[in-house]
């Protein structure tokens, strides 16, 4: 069920006021879900019946994705504000240290969670932030060319591609291996959620440097990475490994940068797997 929670969030300016939208299923040990830049919460869809049969799930649109409102001026769209957001937003919800998994930007913010020690455990799927700056490049130029198409297509054309397998495919197949296996619907959904993302280009500003570069001793660490991920290319996890070196690097046979709908079952375990 869908919900919205407000709270505050410092700044150099004093508290300001943060809204996110989220939905919560299950029951056991809570699960935070955290998606990618220019996608909402319902990328997590595939996964969720199965991961609620055995954890507390929160799925979260990221602040100015989704339907969760823009921060507020004087709060950036950086590590360290979101690591801040997310702190109040599990203090809201009296969540005491979730286990976090993440896609993509999601995945190096539950890193950033991690290091933070706000985690209990992370899930990082094709996270951002070990790349190198050609392979920086090269992404940032590929999600802005998604999102200028998405902002450019009428709606009725996107509808009528995602009604077929070959449409879907050439509306997703940036970010799925197996974009046929979206519904008509879902495609529908994440082409209006990347183009109406208000976050999205600050956020991408704010990755322009990013890179992550800290072990998290003492928090369980598993890194996924599809074997046909074109956006962040899995040579990015070895290099994750290098520096997380007791994570636990897990190959995603057949699955693209967003995994979740390529291999539900295969997601999910990894996921539960790694939030022991």
């Amino acid at each position: 069920m869908s919900a919205t929670v407000s709270f505050t969030v410092p700044s150099p300016s004093g508290p300001l006021p943060v809204t996110v939208s989220y939905a919560r299923a299950g029951r056991g040990e809570p699960l935070l879900l955290l998606h990618g830049i220019g996608h909402h919460r319902q990328a997590w869809d595939p996964v969720v019946d199965i991961l609620a049969a055995e954890r507390e799930v929160i799925a979260v649109d990221l602040p100015g994705f989704g339907v969760s409102p823009p921060l507020p001026d004087g709060l950036a769209y950086d590590l360290p504000t979101t690591a801040a957001v997310f702190a109040a937003f599990c203090e809201a919800l009296e969540l005491d240290r979730p286990h976090v998994a993440g896609n993509s930007l999601g995945g190096l913010l539950a890193l950033e969670l991690g290091r933070e020690k706000l985690a209990r455990s992370v899930t990082a799927l094709s996270p951002a932030g070990f790349w190198s700056q050609a392979e920086r490049r090269y992404a940032f130029g590929v999600l802005l060319t998604m999102r200028q198409i998405s902002r450019r297509m009428p709606l009725p054309l996107v509808e009528r591609m995602a009604r077929s397998a070959a449409g879907r495919t050439a509306l997703t197949s940036t970010i799925y291996a197996r974009p046929s296996r979206r519904s008509p619907e879902a495609v529908v959904s994440e082409t209006l959620a990347l183009a109406r993302a208000t976050g999205f280009d600050q956020t991408l500003r704010a990755g322009a440097t990013v890179r992550f570069t800290d072990d998290l001793p003492g928090v369980p660490v598993t890194l996924g990475w599809g074997t046909r991920d074109w956006l962040l290319v899995r040579r990015q996890g070895v290099r994750a490994k290098r520096i997380i070196p007791a994570a636990r690097l897990v190959r995603l046979p057949g699955c693209g940068h967003v995994p979740m709908s390529d291999d539900p079952a295969l997601v999910a375990r990894v996921i539960l797997d790694g939030s022991r």
